[in-house]
């Protein structure tokens, strides 16, 4: 779009740069730059445009837009080209993610390219290496309080070691995400350390106060993120003398961007990593960027202007790389992380699925798929240029932000259903098989999340120990089917390492005096390689896991209806147990595929008759996509086994796939 102001400046820029930068090919800089700038102008001017040093800061900016294109590898600038002219690249069914902690997978990135043909044979094309950025010891956050953005951990290997990782992935057709901590830094970076010695300039880069009047006022609506090891959002650092902004732990400084030299600094570090050859960027603690007095300081309008400022600035430098938004929050306010427009994506392409993750889970306690449904229905229509992140565990908790008038449709008690879901997962409730611990526990409140490892949390371990087959084969079968489940609904599934093989909660973390507060680190194990090799045994529940997920996915990559084109159709059953879905491909109408999911101990039925007075499945023979099978029949109803899924497809369609 033409306007005269922005132009005007961005002629003057460039004016300017064009007598330093010589003997570069700059011709696609400027198209994108000219593309964008008029977005960028507007967005930067909205956000800092009320500052006399308004110019003095654009003209910065697109200088280090123009040096991160420079510095860009020329592979990747290749890469660039090819995804701008296939832009729906990412919504294709072949992408299956992993997320790993480097030194539980693999050890350090030379390690993980060793371990590189596993992930493969797995079907896993898209590794998101949790962060491996340096950060104190002891004072980490599991990697997430950096003190210096632009180096690794010596531990996990040098920049060198990275761009070989990046290199090797390329060449095997696989994707690199890595994190970059966009809300706070650790009160050891460089930052945070002028700050204590005084430069004021430093000191503006986070919220720093030098008496309680402000951070009180803040203190009335902001929640506390871990009540029970770091309550309240303000820490007084002796050093500096001033009371400075903590929201997450006392260690990490919430940085301010109402400061524009934060942006710039932050944009030009997220390009930094995309240079490295990071495909994704995964940006963390989004919905904390803008902080505003009498508000909860989450999800706040200038946050989403601030994303959109990176994802313009991306445009111009990086166009290839993705960026998922990292946002655990209510369904209403996740969609707007995908961004404002229509159709495209302009914030984040790809957004955590945190909704469909926490219902899968209720279903699992409650044998049923009330709450599921409902949940479902009640998630909004996300962009059609932009998709979900669907995963079963992560290196965080289980959340339990159901809306309480979907609980109480389900006809719960918001309150004592979420209590219910905690007991059962932590194994308070009489009969649960779950192994699971409370996290977060709020004291004044209540409220509590869950800790745990998938096989754990699903009944495997206690099944094992036992030694009960009936149990085994129920735990196995879940397993799959929230697999099962996940791989299908439409985005891109992110396996967590360890849940292909079944991987138990890892007490370990106790013994360490910097882990041991913190439940989380029960589900970030050590991968016991000599269990990963019982996956050629035939019959044991790593051999079951680790096949089953493998033929799913091989199955998910060659189905088109699997593709994330919101093509996704919630089926009402008069069975409460199931759950049931359509995929249909746009352009292939009878490619489609009904997935079916029993979450009860006891086989159910799907009446056929129910389906087929909405025209689906009249004709053909049904088959399950998985096994090749034909599911049992009784009475024109399917049978689903207990604990069981099918992705089901008329069998004259099957050649479709």
């Amino acid at each position: 779009m033409y306007e005269q102001v922005s132009h005007a400046l961005l002629n003057d820029i460039l004016d300017e740069f064009s007598h330093r930068v010589v003997r570069e090919d700059l011709r696609h800089f400027y198209t994108r730059l000219g593309a964008n700038f008029y977005a960028i102008h507007s967005l930067f001017e909205h956000l800092y445009g009320h500052r006399e040093d308004f110019k003095e800061h654009m003209v910065a900016l697109t200088e280090r837009l123009a040096q991160a294109y420079i510095d860009r590898p020329h592979a990747l600038k290749q890469l660039d080209m090819e995804r701008e002219e296939d832009h729906n690249w990412f919504l294709s069914p072949e992408w299956v993610g992993m997320a790993l902690y480097l030194d539980g997978f693999a050890g350090n990135l030379e390690g993980l390219i060793d371990r590189l043909p596993y992930l493969q044979e797995l079907g896993v094309n898209m590794v998101h290496v949790m962060p491996i950025l340096r950060c104190p010891l002891g004072a980490s956050d599991g990697g997430y309080a950096v003190s210096d953005f632009r180096n690794i951990d010596p531990r996990a290997g040098t920049l060198e070691d990275i761009a070989a990782l990046s290199e090797s992935m390329r060449k095997r057709g696989m994707l690199l995400t890595l994190d970059v901590v966009v809300n706070h830094t650790s009160n050891e970076h460089e930052w945070a350390q002028k700050a204590r010695e005084g430069d004021k300039s430093h000191q503006d880069f986070y919220y720093v106060f030098p008496n309680r009047d402000v951070p009180d006022m803040f203190e009335e609506t902001l929640p506390e993120i871990f009540p029970e090891n770091a309550p309240g959002n303000f820490t007084w650092d002796e050093e500096m003398g001033k009371w400075v902004m903590t929201v997450f732990n006392e260690y990490q400084w919430d940085l301010n961007y109402s400061n524009p030299a934060v942006f710039i600094e932050m944009v030009d570090i997220i390009l930094f990593w995309a240079n490295q050859g990071a495909d994704i960027v995964r940006l963390d603690a989004v919905a904390f960027l803008w902080k505003k007095i009498g508000t909860t300081s989450q999800n706040e309008r200038e946050a989403h202007l601030i994303l959109q400022l990176m994802k313009d600035c991306c445009q111009v430098a990086a166009p290839g790389v993705l960026f998922i938004a990292e946002a655990i929050v209510a369904p209403s306010e996740i969609i707007k992380y995908f961004g404002e427009d229509a159709v495209i994506a302009k914030e984040c392409e790809v957004a955590y699925n945190a909704t469909f993750m926490a219902l899968l889970w209720d279903a699992v306690a409650t044998k049923n798929a009330k709450l599921l449904d409902q949940g479902i229905k009640s998630l909004p229509h996300k962009l059609d240029r932009a998709t979900w992140l669907n995963y079963i565990r992560c290196h965080d908790d289980i959340g339990l932000g159901f809306d309480d008038a979907d609980i109480r449709t389900c006809n719960y008690d918001p309150y004592a259903h979420r209590r219910f879901l905690v007991d059962w997962f932590t194994g308070a409730f009489e009969g649960s098989p779950a192994r699971g611990r409370p996290f977060g526990v709020n004291h004044k409140t209540g409220d509590a999340r869950i800790a745990g490892a998938l096989a754990s949390l699903a009944g495997l371990e206690t099944a094992l120990e036992i030694n009960d087959p009936e149990a085994i084969e129920h735990s196995v079968e879940l397993i799959l089917t929230l697999h099962g489940m996940m791989l299908s609904f439409g985005g891109i599934p992110l396996l967590w390492y360890g849940d292909e093989i079944g991987t138990f909660n890892d007490c370990s973390f106790l013994d360490d005096v910097n882990k041991a507060n913190d439940a989380r680190w029960i589900h970030r194990p050590r991968i016991n390689w000599d269990r990963a090799d019982r996956r050629f045994d035939h019959g044991t529940v790593e051999q079951r896991i680790f096949d089953g997920l493998k033929r799913m996915i091989a199955v998910r990559k060659n189905t088109p209806a699997f593709a994330d084109f919101n093509n996704r159709e919630l089926i009402d059953v008069s069975n409460p147990h199931l759950f049931v879905f359509l995929r249909t491909h746009p352009t292939m109408p009878t490619s489609s595929v009904l997935v079916v999911a029993n979450f009860d101990l006891t086989p159910q039925y799907l009446d056929l008759e129910e389906l087929s007075q909405r025209g689906l499945f009249r004709y053909g023979q049904l088959q399950d996509l998985v096994t090749g099978d034909s599911p049992a029949l009784f009475n024109n109803r399917v049978v689903v086994p207990p604990c069981h899924f099918y992705w089901l497809a008329n069998q004259r369609a099957r050649a479709t796939f």
